[in-house]
C-alpha cells in the first residue's frame, strides 16, 4: 500500500501532466482550421461568358471549388497560390458541349463501323475507351458534357460520370440520358437475320403506358436528361426534298415528357425534319437536336413554347458517300437544308446552344471545329462562344454554376492562345484548363 506522501506525489504529477497536455493541445497549430486552399489566376484579356466585351488585366480568386472574386487589377490575398497566364492568350469558362456520345468513336465503315462497335466489344473495353473521351474533352477545356445516350452501352455513362465525380478518372462534368428511347423499327441495328436477337442502340417501345415505364427505369438508373428519338431512317425524296422516317406518337411522346417533367427532368428529342420533328413540339420536348430541315411553323412554334435548338452542324459535313448515290445525295441534302435552318433559327432568335454529336465524330478531331461553322453560318464569334458557356448553361438548368467566370460560379475556367474573337479557330489552342478549382492542363 502506497504511503499518503506517495499518493499525493502521484496526484501532483497526473495534475502536471493534465495541464501540460492542454497546453500542447491548444498550441498545436494540427487542432486549428485548415486555411482555405485560395488560388488567384492574373488574366490580361477575359471572356466571362456574361459580357459582350473582352476584360483586361482581371483577377479571378477562386476558394476551394469557386470563384470568390473578379476584379479589375488588385493584388492576391496572402497566402493564394498565384497563376500568372501569359499576356497573349485569352482566359473564358470552361466549355460545354451539349450533345455528345462518349462510348461511340466515330462511324467510319473502313475502320470501325457502329454494328463493330455493339457486336465485337465487351462493356468493359468500351467502358475504357469513353473514359479516354471523357479526358480528351477536359484537354480541350470542355469542362462540362450533355452526354445523349451510351449507344447500347446500357448505363455504362452513369459508371463514367461516377468514376469522375469520385476523382477515379479525369473528365468533364457529366450529365447523362442512359440508353435513350425509340420504338420498334426505330433504331439500329438493323438488317440482320430476324431470328436472331442483336443489341439495339436505344431501348425500344410501343405505346404510351410502356415508354412511360422506360422513362421511369431510365430515371431511376440516373438519367438527368430523357433523350428520345422522334426521327429515324432519312432519303432523298423524287422532288429531292429530304425525308425523314418519324418514330414516336404525339401521344406516346407526351407520356415520356410527362413523365420527366414531373420529375422535374428535361427531354431532348433527336429530330431532323418533317412529320416527326412536328411531332417533337407538339409532345412538349425541351430540346430539339440536329432539326436538319425547320420549316417555318416549327421555328414559330419553338418560340412560342421555349424550345432549345441544338444543331450539330459540323457531324453533317464529314464521311459523305459518293455523289451519284442514294446515300450522297442524302448526305448533301442534310447539309444543305441544315445550313438554311441554322441560318433561319438565328435570324428568328431561337435558343441555340452549341453541341457537336462528338462520338459520331472521331474523339481524335477538335471539338472546337464547330465554333467554325457556326461563325460561317453567320453567329458572331461572341455568341458562339456564349452558346457554349453561359447560354448551354441556361439549357443545362445551371445558370450562375457553369458557363460563367463571375461570383459564385464554379471554378470551370481554360485559356486559349490569341483571341477569338478576331479568329475563332484559336478556341482550337488550348494553353490552361481548370475544373472544378484544380488544374488540369498549364
Amino acid at each position: 500500500m502506497l504511503s499518503r506522501k506517495a499518493v499525493l506525489c502521484v496526484i501532483l504529477l497526473f495534475a502536471s501532466t493534465l495541464v501540460t497536455t492542454t497546453k500542447a493541445q491548444t498550441a498545436q497549430p494540427n487542432n486549428s482550421p485548415a486555411p482555405e486552399r485560395m488560388i488567384a489566376i492574373h488574366a490580361a484579356n477575359l471572356i466571362d461568358g456574361i459580357s459582350n466585351q473582352v476584360r483586361h488585366n482581371v483577377l479571378v480568386v477562386i476558394k476551394r471549388n469557386r470563384i470568390e472574386s473578379v476584379t479589375s487589377g488588385g493584388n492576391p490575398p496572402a497566402g493564394a497560390t498565384v497563376i500568372n497566364l501569359p499576356a497573349d492568350v485569352t482566359v473564358l469558362p470552361g466549355l460545354i458541349d451539349t450533345h455528345t456520345h462518349i462510348f461511340l468513336q466515330g462511324e467510319d465503315p473502313k475502320v470501325e463501323s457502329y454494328d463493330d462497335q455493339l457486336l465485337k466489344h465487351p462493356s468493359s473495353y468500351r467502358a475504357a475507351r469513353a473514359a479516354v473521351s471523357a479526358r480528351r474533352a477536359l484537354e480541350q477545356g470542355f469542362t462540362t458534357l450533355r452526354d445523349l445516350e451510351t449507344e447500347g452501352a446500357g448505363y455504362g455513362d452513369v459508371g463514367i460520370k461516377e468514376a469522375i465525380n469520385d476523382g477515379f478518372i479525369p473528365g468533364p462534368r457529366m450529365l447523362v440520358v442512359t440508353r435513350a428511347i425509340s420504338v420498334t423499327g426505330g433504331y439500329p441495328l438493323e438488317g440482320y437475320n430476324p431470328d436472331i436477337v442483336v443489341p439495339k442502340g436505344a431501348q425500344l417501345g410501343d405505346g404510351p403506358v410502356e415508354l412511360r415505364k422506360i422513362t421511369r427505369q431510365q430515371l431511376e438508373n440516373g438519367a438527368d436528361w430523357i433523350k428520345v428519338y422522334m426521327t429515324h431512317r432519312s432519303w432523298v425524296d423524287k422532288e429531292s426534298h429530304l425525308v425523314s422516317q418519324p418514330t414516336l406518337t404525339v401521344e406516346e411522346l407526351k407520356a415520356v415528357v410527362d413523365e420527366a417533367h414531373g420529375q422535374q427532368k428535361k427531354v431532348a428529342c433527336h429530330a431532323y425534319s418533317g412529320i416527326g420533328l412536328h411531332r417533337a413540339l407538339d409532345g412538349g420536348c425541351d430540346s430539339i437536336e440536329h432539326g436538319l430541315s425547320l420549316d417555318d411553323a416549327a421555328i414559330a412554334q419553338m418560340l412560342k413554347q421555349g424550345t432549345w435548338y441544338v444543331p450539330t452542324l459540323g457531324v453533317y459535313y464529314t464521311d459523305w458517300s459518293p455523289e451519284n448515290t442514294e446515300d450522297g445525295k442524302r448526305d448533301r441534302a442534310r447539309a444543305s437544308e441544315h445550313e438554311v435552318s441554322f441560318k433561319k433559327a438565328l435570324k428568328a432568335r431561337v435558343k441555340i446552344a452549341f453541341g457537336t454529336d462528338m462520338g459520331g465524330i472521331p474523339w481524335t478531331e477538335p471539338i472546337a471545329n464547330e465554333f467554325g461553322f457556326m461563325v460561317k453560318f453567320g453567329m458572331s464569334p461572341m455568341d458562339a462562344i456564349k452558346a457554349a458557356t453561359s447560354t448551354a448553361a441556361n439549357l443545362l438548368d445551371m445558370k450562375g454554376d457553369i458557363g460563367v467566370i463571375a461570383p459564385g460560379a464554379f471554378a470551370d475556367i481554360m485559356a486559349v492562345q490569341g483571341d477569338p474573337l478576331a479568329n475563332v479557330e484559336a478556341l482550337k489552342s488550348v494553353k490552361f484548363v481548370m475544373k472544378d478549382g484544380n488544374v488540369f492542363k498549364q
